[in-house]
């Protein structure tokens, strides 16, 4: 069965998020550690989360995506809000710990003039020192636009971030908008651009995906989501995603502009294009 989610809010708790994923259809989901534009985050609520891993055991969930603040650049130059985001890296790292065996995601981030191999070698830092050898969370690098100086816009940095790190818990999200709109014509040729990512960064670091179609052309490094077939890649692109298999087993989450209906239909028709 495809692993298929969206992206919900955790404000009722893990265990009440379980379930409005289930109510949907859906068998993973992502959600923000912390405000998203900002660094607060819920209290923690360890009965909470051993009853929401309780549920997913029921359920027959694939893991969950979690996703990193947009504010924690890890390559910020300004070296105080650098080292807050490395602390803001390290504390969701503990917090997901309550939650193991599943993943967290985050953007690499913006190296903002430094230079790419200034911005990877400081992203590499704070990796090291947020993980602990054997942690039960897999840390996911998502694949960017490639817009203004951002970092993981190509298959070589993500790489370069992984060799770095140098720890089996680094694997990388893939995102369908970001990916073509870096240049990747997964509409053309999907093979084609898994064969590279394989050869460059190696299909057994693929572990997660989000799955957004794009309000921008080919190569136009925007990043900008649209619902499934509604944007630049089309339905049959989101076919041959969930049908692929080097795909089809991995958790798959829409970040598309929707609300719960919206992401059931959503959720709904990738099913159907799935089951061709």
């Amino acid at each position: 069965m495809l692993a298929l989610g969206c992206h919900l809010s955790i404000s009722g708790g893990y265990e009440a998020t379980v379930r409005t994923a289930h109510s949907i259809g859906a068998n993973t989901f992502a959600f923000f550690t912390r405000n998203p534009r900002g660094s607060q985050a819920r209290p923690e609520d360890p009965a909470d989360a051993a009853a929401a891993v309780k549920l997913m055991e029921e359920l027959n969930f694939a893991p969950l995506v979690a996703h990193g603040a947009y504010t924690m650049n890890l390559c910020t130059a300004e070296p105080s809000a650098r080292a807050f985001a490395a602390s803001i890296l390290a504390d969701d790292l503990r917090r997901m710990a309550a939650l193991p065996g599943n993943f967290y995601n985050f953007h690499p981030g913006s190296h903002v003039g430094q230079g790419t191999d200034t911005g990877i070698a400081q992203i590499v830092d704070a990796l090291k020192a947020a993980l602990a050898p054997g942690y039960p969370v897999t840390v996911l690098l998502e694949g960017m636009a490639g817009k203004g100086s951002e970092i993981g816009g190509k298959f070589e940095e993500l790489r370069a971030i992984i060799d770095g790190v140098g720890s089996p818990d680094v694997g990388v999200c893939l995102d369908t908008c970001h990916v073509y709109d870096a240049g990747y014509d997964i509409v053309n040729d999907l093979d084609g651009v898994l064969r590279e990512f394989d050869r460059i960064v190696g299909l057994d670091r693929l572990k997660a995906l989000h799955i957004n179609d794009s309000k921008n052309p080919f190569s136009s490094h925007k990043d900008r989501h649209e619902c499934i077939g509604s944007g630049s890649l089309g339905v049959e692109t989101f076919q041959n995603v969930v049908c692929h298999p080097v795909l089809s087993g991995k958790p798959m989450i829409l970040e598309t502009p929707n609300e719960l209906p919206g992401y059931a239909n959503e959720i709904s028709l990738l099913r159907e294009l799935g089951n061709v």
